[in-house]
């Protein structure tokens, strides 16, 4: 039977490579984003062309509601999730002390609370198939933290404890939990920096580039077809920067 990955944040991105990539190793593809419907579902349209089938579902996973109607679609079309690729995110740059209360709940719940609702949800279908994979993006910035970027790197830091604290209680049930720490990968995300900024940035990288987004993706599937003895780690993917 094929298996099914939900990829959440897959308008684009690096949630677009990675729900690409499953559709090209014969997986049933779910995507989904909370606003932009119109460029999911021309990532709908890619998945198919690749001959997976896919359900593309508007839902913002911070939102717990939201995350039951989704996963309720998931189940009445193709049963449970068997691997579990948490993207969605945002960023916000500034100062801390600029940043409002309800930009830090808005980030909160983009970037950590719906890693939570996702894997809740997912979890009970893993158990019950004693198999099952989790892959939360993250960032360097949840490892060391960074400047004007607090909110995002407490939301990764999260994420990372999250990743390795899930790890050790599924771990008797034949689930693994992973993360990527990625660095700079060269997506809308990062289309704020000025050129300038940008040659800075790379100066800074000894791999002399950004990332891309399909390279996230390769790192994807090898943790999902890894030795089951692989989980609870943090895999930093940043060219060497960090």
């Amino acid at each position: 039977m094929k298996k099914t990955v939900l990829v959440t944040g897959s308008s684009r991105g690096i949630g677009r490579a990675v729900a690409l990539k499953f559709a090209s190793c014969g997986y049933h593809v779910v995507i989904n984003c909370a606003r932009s419907t119109e460029r999911m579902e021309e990532v709908k349209k890619e998945v198919e062309v690749l001959g997976a089938e896919c359900l593309a579902v508007q839902a913002d996973v911070g939102n717990p509601d939201d995350c039951k109607r989704l996963f309720k679609e998931i189940e009445s079309r193709f049963d449970h999730v068997d691997v579990l690729v948490n993207n969605a995110g945002i960023s916000i740059i500034g100062l801390l002390q600029d940043l409002s209360f309800e930009d830090w709940n808005r980030i909160l719940s983009a970037n950590l609370s719906s890693v939570f609702h996702c894997a809740k949800l997912a979890i009970p279908g893993m158990i019950h198939n004693h198999s099952g994979k989790i892959i939360n993006i993250s960032s360097v910035w949840g490892v060391c933290g960074a400047s004007c970027e607090a909110a995002y790197s407490a939301t990764k830091g999260g994420v990372n404890g999250l990743t390795m604290a899930l790890a050790k209680e599924l771990a008797p049930s034949g689930i693994q939990v992973n993360a990527i720490a990625c660095g700079a990968i060269d997506t809308e995300m990062n289309g704020f920096l000025s050129d300038e900024e940008h040659e800075m940035l790379l100066d800074e990288i000894p791999a002399g580039r950004m990332g891309k987004p399909e390279e996230v993706a390769d790192l994807v599937m090898k943790l999902v077809e890894a030795p089951d003895y692989l989980t609870g780690q943090i895999i930093k993917m940043d060219g060497g920067w960090i």
